[in-house]
């Protein structure tokens, strides 16, 4: 080997390769000229010496300086945003200060009519701000967008409308078009009553749906006729001016009258449809919590599941009618729980189980 490395070091220069000729070096290598410098020098435009005799003076590119000076960031447009509510904060704040509203003291604070502001998302702000719209990023922002709102709270309190109103136009910007749906999210619509005087309510129970109907029970007043008996004697006796002589005063014990009312589930009666009496007492329930058994007749459509998650939807159905009847019952039945929807499911059979949790006996051999 060291003869052969010697042999071609005594070679002549033609005999050698070109690569071994010309070897590159990291301080020979050409620097790179862009284009547009070539074009310059191809094409140096007039010079100013040639006409007044003088020398040539340098060309002097004039460049616009950039409108932002985030220009150079890499996300201008999040930085510009950044720096505008910023501006705005403070704005604010020296006009609220200068109106003797800052600082509020707590108990004050505490008692300003709540704001609700629903933001965009990040996935929405990302395309406002054309940059990706991380966590934090996000969070700088709805942050300087909670302050925002706080000051329209202090300034719409106070009857500080054009405040208000500029603080809303900038908040409006950066709220979701989603707000009206996501605040209405979680709130019972009041059931109206018909012309008729009846209630249309919805009550569900795992897989189970009741659309129960309500009215009220028609009372119809009837004189007795042992009334209208005493009514007339009465009258002859004021006719004939026969004073009626003074009877002892007897205590007279009004008879309450239970009316009768109809349940009918899927066209059939409730005793017929609902042969477990425990389903038909979960059923009544609410008239019995209120105190008006008899007095409404229902007609209810149950669909789906076994008899006890129909009777638990029908359930709720009749006690959403009954608030609808009786808003005083509201509270009651809230705290009762019988309008809440109860989320509880059938949990799934699992592979390998009898059941859904119970295991098959274990054998040793």
């Amino acid at each position: 080997m060291n003869v052969l490395r010697t042999s071609v070091h005594l070679l002549p220069a033609t005999r050698l390769p070109r690569h071994a000729i010309q070897r590159a070096y990291a301080t020979t290598a050409r620097p790179f000229v862009p284009p547009a410098q070539l074009r310059d020098l191809d094409n140096p435009g007039p010079r100013r010496g040639d006409r007044q005799g003088g020398d040539r003076e340098p060309r002097q590119r004039v460049k616009p300086p950039p409108e932002s000076p985030s220009f150079y960031t890499s996300r201008p447009v999040y930085y510009d945003q950044i720096i505008q509510l910023e501006k705005a904060i403070g704005q604010v704040r020296g006009s609220l200060k200068t109106l003797q509203l800052l600082p509020l003291p707590a108990f004050a604070r505490a008692s300003l009519p709540p704001l609700h502001p629903v933001w965009k998302t990040q996935d929405e702000m990302t395309l406002d701000f054309e940059t990706k719209m991380t966590t934090t990023r996000y969070r700088k922002v709805t942050k300087l967008l909670s302050q925002l709102n706080e000051y329209n709270r202090i300034a719409r309190t106070a009857g500080c409308t054009e405040l208000a109103d500029g603080i809303d136009s900038i908040v409006s910007m950066f709220e979701s078009g989603k707000k009206d749906a996501f605040l209405a999210r979680g709130k019972r619509k009041v059931v109206i009553l018909d012309e008729f005087g009846r209630s249309y309510t919805v009550g569900r129970r795992k897989t189970s749906s009741a659309r129960v109907w309500m009215i009220p029970v028609r009372q119809e007043k009837k004189e007795s006729p042992k009334a209208v008996a005493v009514e007339e004697e009465l009258n002859m006796e004021e006719l004939f001016g026969v004073e009626r002589a003074a009877e002892p005063e007897t205590v007279k014990m009004e008879q309450v009258k239970v009316t009768t009312s109809t349940i009918l589930v899927n066209n059939l009666p409730l005793n017929e449809y609902f042969s477990v009496p425990a389903d038909r007492e979960r059923a009544t329930r609410p008239f019995k919590v209120a105190g008006v058994l008899g007095a409404y007749n229902v007609f209810a459509i149950v669909r789906g599941g076994g008899t006890t998650g129909q009777s638990d939807a029908l359930l709720q159905g009749i006690a959403k009618g009954l608030v609808a009847h009786e808003p005083e019952l509201t509270t009651m039945f809230r705290r009762a729980k019988l309008t809440r929807r109860d989320p509880r499911m059938v949990e799934r059979k699992k592979t390998g189980l009898a059941k859904a949790r119970k295991r098959y006996t274990w054998v040793k051999r």
